[in-house]
C-alpha cells in the first residue's frame, strides 16, 4: 500500500510514517515550514491552503490511503479549509481517507462524549476542527474521522514539554481541565488500522483514563524522576480563558473495533 501522510513533520504524523515504513509500506510524507527527514519516507513540501498543489501531489503519489494530520492551532485555513482540500483530492484519487480530529470541538461536561456526539465548540480552534469534520463528512462519507485527545509519549510531545515546563516553575497546570491522554504509538497504530479498514464516520480514539492537566504533570514528574513540589497549579475557571474544561472521550467502540490496545496514562507514564 502507498500511504500519503499529510503533516509528517508533526509528532503524530512522524510516528504514523515510522510505523508504516516498518510494516513495509511505501510512505510519502509532507511538511510545510519545517523540513523533516524520516528513514524510508519520501518527503515532499505541501501547503494545504493551496488547492492546486494538494490535488497535484495526491494525483502524482496515487496513494491507496491518505492520513490527514496537519496541526496549526490558530490557523483556520490549515485546520478547516485544508482538511476540505485534502478530502477533495483523496476522493478524486479514489484513496481511503483517515482524518484526525480533536476533543477540542466539545464544550466540556461531566459525562463522557460518545463517538457521534455533535460538536459544541467554545473557542476558535474547536470551531475550526468542527468545520473540518463537517467538510470531510460531506465530501467523503466513507472517510474515518478520528477524535483524539492529548498526545503523550517522549519529550517530543508538546503535552510532555508543557508538564516539564510547569514542573520547573515556568507555568501553571489547570486542576479542572480534564482530558483522556493517548500514547502517540497507540494512536498511530490505530490510525494505520483504520487506513487499511473500512470504518466510516466518527470514532473516538483516546486513552481510557481521564486526568486533569495537573494530574498529568504529577505523572510526568514520576516518570522523569522529578520533584513534584515545584508544580504550579491553577484553574481554568479562574483564568478567564474560553476553553473546554471537562472533556472525556468514550473510546469503547474503538476498543472493540481495533486490535490496538489503547493504554491508560498511568501505565504509559509508569517509572
Amino acid at each position: 500500500m502507498t500511504l500519503l501522510v499529510v503533516g509528517a513533520s508533526g509528532y503524530l504524523g512522524g510516528e504514523v510514517c515510522r510505523q508504516a515504513v516498518a510494516a513495509g509500506e511505501r510512505v510519502v510524507g509532507t511538511y510545510h515550514a519545517n523540513p523533516v527527514e524520516l528513514a524510508g519516507v519520501e518527503v515532499r513540501r505541501l501547503d494545504v491552503t493551496d488547492r492546486a498543489a494538494v490535488r497535484a501531489l495526491v494525483a502524482a503519489v496515487r496513494p491507496a490511503a491518505v492520513v490527514n494530520t496537519p496541526y496549526r492551532y490558530d490557523d483556520w485555513a490549515v485546520t478547516a479549509d485544508g482538511a476540505a482540500r485534502v478530502a477533495c483530492a483523496a476522493v478524486e484519487a479514489g484513496a481511503r481517507l483517515v482524518h484526525l480530529s480533536s476533543d477540542a470541538l466539545h464544550a466540556g461536561r461531566p459525562q463522557p462524549y460518545a463517538d457521534d456526539d455533535a460538536p459544541t465548540p467554545v473557542f476558535p480552534y474547536g470551531a475550526a476542527k468542527a468545520a473540518a469534520e463537517t467538510a470531510v463528512r460531506a465530501i467523503d462519507p466513507g472517510a474515518a474521522l478520528v477524535r483524539t485527545s492529548l498526545i503523550v509519549g517522549d519529550e517530543r510531545s508538546r503535552q510532555i514539554r508543557l508538564c516539564l515546563e510547569a514542573l520547573a516553575g515556568g507555568m501553571a497546570l489547570f486542576t479542572d481541565e480534564v482530558r483522556c491522554p493517548v500514547d502517540v504509538g497507540d494512536l498511530a497504530a490505530a490510525v494505520l488500522e483504520l487506513a487499511q479498514g473500512d470504518h466510516a464516520g466518527l470514532l473516538n480514539v483516546a486513552g481510557p483514563e481521564a486526568v486533569s492537566r495537573a494530574e498529568l504533570g504529577l505523572l510526568v514528574a514520576r516518570r522523569f524522576g522529578l520533584d513534584p513540589a515545584g508544580l504550579r497549579t491553577a484553574t481554568s475557571a479562574a483564568s478567564g480563558l474560553a476553553r473546554p474544561v471537562e472533556v472525556r472521550l468514550d473510546s469503547s467502540r474503538a476498543a472493540g473495533l481495533l486490535r490496538t490496545r489503547l493504554r491508560g496514562v498511568s501505565e504509559l507514564l509508569a517509572p
